[in-house]
């Protein structure tokens, strides 16, 4: 130890080389000094083993694969090995110029194994099957599966879009989660990277055939020249000796090139085929009876013609036509049913512990219900509790700007039979009890309803109601009365608590959500504001504020703006929820503006205006409300009867305030009266027309 320093043992450089991206890196450096340094010929033989083995894994690998995402690193395999394979050819063409004189070993074993293997003896024949090995592998495979892998890629990139866009359509409607579509985005993503990819790296493929081709006309003439004119051998020694070196050279080069080839197609050609490359094979050619009778006929009738060989035709029609029996017999076989599957597949399960972690999950949104209203969920005859619970969480979505979590249903059986229970981070928010097979009736007026049923109080608004017989709809529909079915009350009645509770339901991880789903333009903005100037806690709170009001925050961009022009000066969470309140003027003005188009308003009079201002104690923007309680109670029964007085004529009305004072009016309004939507001076929009209805 000296200076704070260890000195590296010999396990840790032992393993600091052993790390995988060191020896890629070594093995890529290789490959490069293959194209400089001259390679003797012993370790030439084991380059190109290696090269022959590895081609053969790389096929099989392709084979085997279930989905071309599979082997997602294949186009910088094939990168790799072809610049492996014209290292190995620089190599050897190297020791055949330079060494061609010696004999057939003079680039090595391996090459003139090959060599004597293809040629048997007669050099023209060595060339003739080079060049049928060569166009094979150029003209046919290669060309094919660069086709192949360019179509992919084109209409891979033009599906994006639709399929991005089914993704967020199943995420809206609830059919998928957040991490279901996030997986399903990265799979999008990866399946275009990599067909992308391999369209630039099949034309690797094309150039090392052109590159063989060329390279072994090099070392045809150019060793003939060199034998002839520097070493005095005889034009026809020359000519063997050097073609068969070279053909030798070519062969052990381009075989693993059409096996990688081959491999490139398997791959290429397997997109949309699920399962490896046997099965889909067996599954799609072998399963058809008819399909295989006709192939047994024609190789018989085939085995009849004069002059054909019967023994092989014979033999396939007798095994095609076997296996068209066996599946013909299979097909008439009675089928089993679901249940006999179902029953056959039910085997004892082993007890495995649960994790006690579990237990600490919470379901963010979760209706419990009583036995009876389990057919609430597979109600075929009208709309199914899913399908609307789904429906429900799409609405919120785009009245409010974030997706609600998913509900979890359950059944209960502590609950009375037809009750139910809404249960929000696992507290009861809401209970209610609804009749199967009738219908609540409701007075659009509050009064009660005149029909026989039983009376009771609607649930999500406590208005009187009663549920009546399926007979009496027309009835009540020709007396006004609104009436709706049990599941649709549970439905209302889970709506309302959603929007009770939507600022609890906001967590730190949905604004993460939101921040990474902003647009591509908005990505800069949010890099600038975010965590530099605010933070993503701090976002969360500003949100959440405007939730409790029930202000959508689905125009995310305007609401970072407001952010960022106001956290510079201020740290205060009310101040700059007032300011972003601001830059939102024209959706809250839009929002609860009356069926004219106006903004229907009561005003706050100057005197409680100063009331509120002269209230206000503490230093800077850490200001408290302290007013007298006697004064408390006046402001809320004057209030109280100027809004109940406007809502008797049918209206809906929003206390417009002083922007200074407007977050304690507000906190004080929403303990009696919280439906009152308060608003500052500085959240009416210029070109909003005002209607005034009263003053308080």
């Amino acid at each position: 130890m000296k200076d704070g320093y260890a000195r590296p043992t010999r396990q840790d450089v032992t393993g600091w080389l052993m790390r995988g991206e060191v020896m890629m890196a070594v093995g890529v450096i290789g490959v490069i000094m293959l194209l400089i340094v001259p390679v003797p010929k012993m370790l030439l033989d084991l380059l190109l083993a290696i090269s022959i083995v590895s081609s053969v894994l790389i096929l099989m690998t392709a084979v085997m694969m279930k989905r071309p995402l599979d082997f997602a690193i294949f186009p910088t395999v094939l990168l790799v090995t072809t610049l492996y394979r014209l290292g190995l050819n620089l190599a050897s063409t190297r020791l055949i110029l330079t060494h061609g004189q010696e004999g057939h070993d003079a680039a090595g074993q391996v090459i003139n194994a090959f060599g004597e293997l293809m040629m048997g003896g007669n050099f023209i024949i060595g060339v003739i099957i080079f060049a049928i090995v060569l166009v094979v592998n150029f003209v046919v495979i290669t060309k094919g599966s660069t086709r192949i892998a360019e179509v992919s890629a084109r209409f891979t990139l033009d599906s994006m879009p639709g399929k991005q866009m089914a993704i967020d359509a199943d995420l809206s409607a609830g059919l998928i989660d957040e991490a279901t579509a996030k997986l399903r985005r990265k799979e999008l993503e990866q399946e275009s990277t990599f067909f992308g990819a391999m369209d630039g790296a099949s034309k690797f493929v094309r150039g090392d055939a052109v590159a063989g081709l060329i390279i072994t006309f090099i070392n045809v003439i150019g060793g003939m020249l060199i034998g002839v004119l520097q070493h005095g051998m005889p034009i026809a020694d020359a000519a063997n000796t050097y073609t068969q070196l070279t053909i030798g050279d070519g062969l052990v080069t381009q075989i693993p090139a059409i096996i990688v080839s081959i491999a490139a197609g398997f791959l290429v050609s397997k997109a949309g085929v699920e399962g490896t490359a046997d099965k889909a094979l067996v599954s799609q050619l072998a399963t058809n009876p008819v399909s295989l009778g006709v192939v047994s006929g024609t190789a018989g009738l085939i085995g009849l013609i004069p002059g054909m060989p019967i023994l092989p035709f014979a033999a396939l029609a007798l095994g095609s036509g076997f296996m068209a029996w066996r599946l013909g017999r299979a097909r008439l076989k009675p089928q089993p049913t679901e249940a006999e599957i179902a029953a056959a597949q039910a085997k004892p399960k082993e007890d495995v512990e649960e994790p006690i972690s579990a237990a600490l999950s919470i379901d963010e949104v979760k209706i419990e219900l009583g036995y009876s209203l389990l057919a609430l969920i597979n109600d075929l005859e009208g709309r199914r509790l899913t399908d609307q619970i789904r429906a429900l969480r799409r609405s919120l979505a785009q009245e409010y700007g974030f997706v609600m979590p998913q509900v979890r249903i359950l059944d209960n059986m502590r609950l009375p039979t037809q009750g139910y229970a809404i249960r929000i981070k696992e507290m009861e928010s809401g209970a209610g009890e609804v009749r199967l097979g009738c219908l609540m009736a409701m007075d659009p007026a509050g009064r009660q309803v005149e029909l026989p049923g039983e009376h009771m109080k609607e649930p999500a608004f406590g208005l009187p109601a009663t549920w009546i017989e399926e007979g009496l709809r027309e009835e009540a529909t020709f007396r006004g009365y609104t009436i709706v079915d049990p599941s649709t009350v549970l439905t209302t009645h889970l709506t309302e608590i959603l929007k009770e509770n939507m600022a609890d339901l906001l967590s730190y991880a949905e604004v993460q959500k939101l921040l990474k789903e902003v647009g591509a333009e908005e990505k800069k903005l949010v890099e600038e504001l975010i965590p530099s100037v605010v933070t993503v806690t701090t976002l969360q709170r500003v949100l959440q504020s405007l939730l409790r009001e029930r202000v959508s925050i689905r125009d995310l961009p305007a609401i970072l703006e407001g952010l960022a022009e106001a956290a510079p000066h201020t740290t205060s969470v009310s101040t700059l929820v007032e300011h972003v309140r601001g830059r939102l003027a024209r959706q809250l003005c839009w929002q609860h503006q009356g069926h004219d188009g106006a903004l229907p308003i009561v005003t706050l009079s100057p005197d409680w205006e100063a009331a509120f201002a002269e209230a206000l104690v503490g230093p800077g923007e850490d200001k408290q409300l302290a007013m007298a309680p006697s004064r408390l109670q006046d402001f809320i029964r004057s209030t109280r009867d100027t809004f109940e007085r406007i809502a008797m004529s049918g209206e809906n009305a929003v206390l417009l305030t002083g922007p200074m004072i407007r977050p304690y009016v507000r906190s004080i309004i929403e303990r009696f009266r919280g439906q009152t939507v308060v608003m500052s001076q500085n959240e009416v929009h210029p070109k909003a027309r005002l209607r005034t209805l009263g003053q308080v």
